[in-house]
């Protein structure tokens, strides 16, 4: 019996050490993805860990105020659920808008940065010609590089970290121009006009993508709204039968897979008609 009780008690302290390490692991993961897209948007991510401990216990609270309320623990887990992915998604939107419109204007400041080459300025100039006078968010981040520059750190070490921090492809294309043109020298001015009417034509594409595809992404969005409605109209009309699936264990069950496999048609129709899939 006593050798039952030491395995029973090794095997259950082994679980949480493993649940603890699992449960961290997890917590490191959200907290440097977070980090990135909060440093993408440029804004400071301190005490991140603790915002995401204090959410982590209002997400509980909430679970058992409304499993308390509803007397369903199925809805009251989907509802913590949607709202644990709610500012992960939201941050993760933010910065997508974000380096889209540093996208968007990156071709027309590689067209001044190239007139500003011609026109017998140097490197660092061009980049603080665009630093002054390109619009927000592009501006923000020319502002950092020649800032940082300005500060004593290399131009290659500050173009590699912003071709980090910005994760764009134009972006680091140019930022490889300008590297290749500090190491082995030639006509600086010729390669950023070509990448930049590179970029126009690609953009040119991406526009032309997003406007046929608009029809589609319009009716991926009726879709997941339809079942809701629906839902709302067998109510009015049966509400009897209508309510089991709140009032029931069974009924809450078949509710959250509905309402699961409705969000994840949604994002799957988004991710095919995504451009860049």
């Amino acid at each position: 019996m006593l050798v039952l009780c030491s395995i029973t008690g090794i095997c259950v302290t082994t679980a949480a050490f493993v649940g603890r390490h699992a449960f961290a692991s997890v917590l490191d993961t959200v907290q440097h993805d977070l980090e990135n897209r909060l440093r993408s948007l440029r804004i400071r991510a301190g005490g991140l860990r603790a915002w995401i401990h204090a959410w982590l216990g209002f997400l509980l609270a909430a679970f058992l105020l409304l499993w308390l309320l509803t007397d369903g623990p199925v809805l009251a887990a989907l509802t913590v659920l949607v709202l644990t992915a709610g500012p992960w998604y939201l941050v993760r939107r933010m910065a997508l808008k974000r380096r889209e419109k540093i996208e968007d204007q990156l071709a027309d400041a590689m067209v001044m940065f190239s007139a500003g080459i011609r026109a017998g300025l140097s490197l660092a100039q061009a980049l603080d010609l665009l630093a002054m006078e390109c619009p927000k968010p592009i501006r923000q981040e020319f502002s950092q590089i020649i800032n940082e520059y300005k500060m004593g750190k290399p131009m290659e070490r500050t173009l590699r970290e912003a071709k980090e921090r910005l994760r764009s492809e134009n972006f680091a294309l140019f930022a490889a121009a300008l590297l290749a043109s500090r190491e082995s020298g030639g006509r600086l001015n010729d390669t950023v006009e070509r990448i930049s009417r590179s970029v126009l034509e690609m953009q040119r594409l991406e526009r032309k993508m997003q406007t046929e595809t608009a029809q589609a992404r319009k009716s991926a969005i009726y879709m997941a709204v339809v079942p809701l409605f629906v839902l709302v109209v067998y109510f009015f009309v049966d509400p009897v039968n209508s309510r089991l699936l709140f009032v029931t264990t069974l009924g809450q069950i078949v509710l959250a897979v509905a309402a699961i496999l409705n969000l994840v048609a949604y994002f799957w129709a988004v991710r095919i008609l995504n451009a860049d899939f």
